[in-house]
């Protein structure tokens, strides 16, 4: 049993001051509310002087960090292990693996040795799933991808990506514009994956069709998309003008300017966008030369480039881009917090089980200071990370 005492909680209902958070055996929340009286048999008790108390971080778009990047054959069980236990002190207790593979052989094995891995479980933050980010990418705005990694998009190549997958295939990053991308669509909806809109080089008409269909979150807003003009609005325009779907943010200060967040905030609301990493294997790490996506990326002062200078992924930790996020839109921590845990469970269908305070959910949580920074992390109710806590 865990007992989080004098907490500043962000509960659906809003902020809960000098909250108490009680877990149970089966490591899900039994309580959250003002304090109350209770027998701890075992177990520990911390009191978090009013630190904020979040829902864990969740990550649903990283590549990697810490020198791993996500889908090497034969080293994906060591790989996540020890990303599962770097991020921890960044927030995340949760995220999605994004896979890319240079051809369909190499990528449906990587999917299943990754499934493999996620089915075992990691010992420290947990693994959710997989995110499909390509083969099915409009090549005129691939970002940092290469060319040749890039395919059109067929249901027998859907279909045996889904049976590789095992269940474990979350979202897919899907350019609406190429040929049959529809069918492939509503395949993966049809086996309850999320179907983000990215790398697109798409009409507005056409993205704002597959933002009112099968396409229901958008891979890294505003980058990698048909940008937004007066006459031709483009995907951009389409993502601000949208009504139901979630849109993710690279909060990094790199990717999208200030400006850029307010707007997007204000068109969506804190209730519809996600915060997301976008990270590679230099995140946590030093500036140097580095692989992505079949691509050399050198990092100078964290930002990740290709040589024509084309950005290649971030450098950024969560925390770091919920610090950002706040500090460029003047959102509160409470609110915010939602961006990098609620949101993004629903984004990718995993609100029944995490995403929310509130009892019967796992206790997958995250203690930020009075500078947002990580003091203290549980994943399914264990104290897995602290920093000065007594």
């Amino acid at each position: 049993m865990l007992a989080l005492h004098n907490a500043t909680a962000c509960t659906p209902g809003g902020l809960l001051r000098q909250a108490m958070l009680l877990v149970d055996d089966s490591s899900r929340i039994s309580y959250v509310g003002p304090p109350a009286r209770f027998e701890q048999r075992h177990g520990r008790s911390v009191d978090l002087q009013g630190m904020l108390l979040s829902s864990g971080f969740i990550d649903i778009h990283t590549h990697g960090g810490r020198g791993i990047t996500f889908g090497q054959p034969g080293r994906q069980a060591d790989d996540l292990a020890q990303y599962s236990q770097w991020v921890l002190r960044s927030g995340v207790t949760g995220f999605i693996c994004s896979l890319a593979a240079p051809d369909r052989a190499s990528l449906l094995s990587i999917v299943a040795e990754c499934a493999e891995v996620l089915e075992i479980g990691l010992p420290g933050a947990e693994g959710l799933g997989i995110h499909l980010e390509g083969p099915f990418l409009n090549p005129e705005r691939r970002g940092a991808f290469s060319r040749s990694w890039l395919r059109q998009p067929t249901l027998e190549e859907a279909t045996a990506l889904l049976e590789a997958g095992r269940g474990w295939i979350r979202m897919v990053t899907l350019a609406p514009e190429l040929p049959r991308a529809g069918e492939v669509a509503a395949l993966f909806h049809s086996a309850g994956v999320t179907v983000a809109l990215g790398h697109s080089d798409a009409s507005y008409e056409v993205a704002s069709d597959a933002l009112q269909g099968r396409w229901t979150h958008v891979t890294h807003t505003c980058n990698a998309q048909s940008p937004f003009t007066h006459r031709q609005p483009g995907v951009v325009g389409a993502v601000l003008t949208s009504e139901r779907v979630t849109a993710e943010l690279i909060a990094d200060g790199v990717h999208l300017h200030a400006g850029a967040l307010k707007l997007l905030n204000r068109c969506l609301g804190t209730e519809r966008l996600v915060l997301v990493t976008d990270a590679m294997a230099a995140a946590g790490l030093g500036n140097g030369e580095y692989r992505l996506v079949g691509e050399l990326v050198t990092v100078v002062d964290g930002v990740a480039r290709l040589s024509d200078g084309t950005l290649a992924g971030s450098t950024a930790t969560m925390d770091s881009c919920l610090r950002h996020w706040i500090s460029a839109t003047g959102c509160s921590p409470e609110v915010s917090t939602r961006l990098a845990s609620t949101n993004a469970a629903r984004a990718v269908g995993v609100m029944s089980s995490v995403g929310e305070l509130v009892p019967g959910k796992l206790a997958n949580l995250t203690v930020l200071d009075q500078d947002l920074r990580v003091r203290l992390v549980v994943v399914r109710g264990k104290i897995v990370y602290e920093e000065g806590l007594a």
